[in-house]
């Protein structure tokens, strides 16, 4: 592969991008994207230049019609790397994992594939998840087990094509990850991406999208919840570099116990020839506890003054005690009353999820969770 490089950078979308994890310089935590993360917890995918650990297995039941998943030595790349970490993920990934939905198709189920850490070496992996033309679907990545990973997931949406795409990290309390999604959405084409995170030691997800043709649609959401002592980072970076497109950016978290830490950075370009742009980002925060440290920074770059909408927004803030008092005064102890209102801040990412089963037990999850800090 050859090394791209476009100078000088004027915007986050306008940086080195190469293959090769040669190319990028030693991660020192001084760099603006890297500032945030714990970079010593992120074990051998700092400092390595290939990994040779087993990568997670993939697992699936009965897939709906319509839907494969099959394994190839390599495939067109969607995603060129701009970070050292996602240079090594894509050179050292043995294999490709494909996800296809055939043009037209529309399965009447969920395609639920597992993806499961077994422990081990440093690993890398590579997943392609390819939407044909006017296909309708939904793929869920489930991802458990214990892992030190580099891993890049690329999706392709053909034109007109419907997609809700839901990754949920539920990775054992050991685990390490560093993953990179890159979407990139056809002409008239529209993407719901779901991404859930809970489990873990440090977990740092970057999600980028950009668009082919006119009348292209993603929708952005994000739900975590990090306890003591983990780090969930999640960063978008959402190009918008064709007329007429929209994106939508909502990520919640809620954070509890001692060095509970949570990064959200949103990066939404809007390039001259983009006219006719509608963007809006969002992210919020409830702080349950002392000791938890939540960071929220939305950024927008706009080079056009003919767009349709954009706009950005944080919030961060503490358990309200007045909600508590208020279900309280009526009779709910205050365990249930609390599990109600981290319910109610989560239902609505929660219910985008079109699969009951995954819903119930995000419920289940995030009040094990809440039992486990009043214990």
């Amino acid at each position: 592969m050859t090394t791209e490089v476009i100078a000088p950078p004027r915007t986050k979308s306008q940086v080195l991008r190469s293959f090769d994890v040669a190319d990028f310089p030693a991660l020192n935590g001084l760099e603006e994207e890297w500032r945030f993360t714990p970079l010593k917890r992120l074990r051998d995918l700092v400092t390595a230049t290939t990994l040779t650990g087993a990568a997670p297995s993939v697992e699936y039941a009965d897939l709906p019609a319509g839907v494969t998943v099959s394994t190839a030595d390599d495939v067109e790349p969607v995603l060129t790397p701009f970070d050292r970490v996602s240079a090594l993920a894509y050179g050292s990934a043995a294999g490709v994992t494909v996800i296809e939905v055939a043009a037209e198709a529309v399965p009447a189920e969920a395609a639920v594939i597992r993806l499961v850490g077994k422990g081990g070496d440093a690993a890398a992996a590579r997943t392609v998840v390819k939407v044909g033309n006017f296909a309708k679907a939904t793929v869920v990545l489930h991802q458990t087990g214990s892992v030190t990973l580099a891993d890049n997931i690329e999706v392709v949406l053909g034109d007109s094509a419907q997609l809700t795409f839901v990754t949920l990290a539920e990775w054992d309390r050991d685990a390490v990850q560093a993953q990179h999604v890159k979407i990139r959405v056809g002409k008239d084409a529209r993407i719901q991406h779901v991404q859930v995170t809970l489990g873990g030691d440090l977990v740092r997800q970057f999600t980028s999208v950009e668009y082919t043709g006119r009348g292209g649609d993603a929708e952005l959401f994000g739900l975590y919840f990090a306890a003591a002592g983990q780090h969930h980072e999640h960063r978008q970076l959402v190009d918008h570099s064709v007329p007429d497109c929209r994106s939508y950016v909502g990520y919640r978290g809620a954070l509890q116990g001692a060095s509970a830490h949570t990064v959200w950075v949103g990066d939404v370009v809007i390039r001259a020839a983009a006219t006719g742009t509608d963007t809006y980002e969002i992210n919020r925060n409830l702080v349950l506890t002392d000791g938890a440290r939540a960071d929220s920074v939305p950024n927008l770059e706009i080079e056009t003054g003919e767009v349709a909408g954009a706009g950005h927004a944080s919030a961060t803030g503490r358990f309200d005690d007045e909600q508590l008092f208020y279900l309280m005064a009526r009779g709910i102890p205050e365990g249930e009353a609390r599990k109600l209102v981290v319910r109610g801040f989560f239902a609505e990412l929660i219910n985008k999820i079109p699969v009951e089963e995954l819903r119930e037990r995000l419920g289940d999850a995030i009040e094990a969770r809440l039992v486990e800090a009043g214990s």
